[in-house]
């Protein structure tokens, strides 16, 4: 394999998007990596060796995908972007263990593609700069698909980490917060400043280790029930989830009664605040839930 200078710096990031006259998307979020010690510090925390596959999201210019290849034994790169396929072609012309796949990661196969390429290695994982703007549906895409896949390592918005990762009764906690602890253990790798980006972003991102749980948090057979009950308790912030759960269910306004007995039987007094109570004390309100037959939600 030839030797070739690193994407991620401005120079070659320059050049490249100057050769091939490339103008960047905001829609798509198009920021850059140019810097290799962010990419090195990433690939460290993952451990990644030859037996390890990895999934990548938004290859860009393939500055991520480069240094994944050259640590890993394979990588499948899903980029949305028609125009970037050739510069891709181009600028990871010198390995052969990468697969670009031009198609949207929310709409592609994603299994048939780890079956047709990555069935020899031990694990499968994924390591992505995750556009702004489509973060929270990548991210519970994969987690809500049942693949086979137990590492996440995903560049983001700062803010966006900062929910991931958040804790009852903090400003950032939220529905996303409760998501994504049901799925998984979500941990801060480490903060990443926009100027490390071309162009940079009007935010500093964070990088977030998610590691899959074997089952889910709280048992729950019905996911979809859970989920619609934990985000109607943040449909208003500053409201109590008595009043929030007005709104998520058919006559709420009527059935505020009935909406007190679910409460009291969850043991949650009425004049908390949804951002105050745990997925444990969510899920008790589940089942409470399941066991009542007088209110349907929207």
């Amino acid at each position: 394999m030839r030797t070739i200078k690193d994407i991620a710096t401005p120079t070659r990031t320059n050049e490249i998007l100057k050769k091939h006259g490339l103008v960047l998307k905001k829609s798509l979020g198009q920021n850059f990596l140019v810097e290799s010690n962010v990419i090195q510090q990433v690939i460290r925390k993952a451990n990644i060796t030859k037996q390890t596959a990895v999934i990548e999201v938004g290859p860009g210019i393939g500055s991520l995908t480069e240094q994944l290849a050259r640590t890993a034994g394979h990588v499948i790169a899903f980029e949305i972007d028609q125009r970037l396929i050739p510069i891709l072609n181009d600028t990871l012309s010198p390995y052969d263990n990468i697969t670009l796949i031009n198609e949207d990661i929310l709409e592609a196969d994603i299994s048939a593609a780890i079956e047709t390429h990555l069935a020899e290695f031990d694990e499968v994982i994924v390591v992505a700069n995750l556009p702004y703007y489509i973060t929270t549906p990548i991210l519970m895409h994969f987690l809500e698909s049942g693949l086979d896949i137990k590492r996440y390592y995903v560049m983001m918005q700062k803010e966006v980490g900062e929910r991931i990762s958040a804790r009852p009764g903090t400003k950032s906690y939220g529905s996303l917060s409760i998501a994504i602890d049901f799925y998984t253990e979500a941990r801060t790798i480490q903060d990443v400043p926009k100027t490390v980006f071309m162009p940079p972003p009007n935010v500093d991102s964070i990088i977030i280790e998610l590691i899959k749980r074997d089952t889910p948090k709280v048992d729950v057979e019905s996911p979809e029930v859970f989920f619609k009950l934990t985000r109607g308790g943040f449909v208003q912030r500053r409201k109590t989830i008595l009043n929030c759960y007005q709104t998520i269910f058919e006559n709420g306004k009527k059935e505020k009664d009935a909406i007190r007995r679910l409460l009291a039987a969850a043991e949650i007094e009425e004049n908390r605040r949804g951002e105050s109570l745990s997925i444990e004390e969510y899920y008790r309100i589940y089942k409470a839930y399941q066991l009542q037959n007088t209110l349907k939600l929207l």
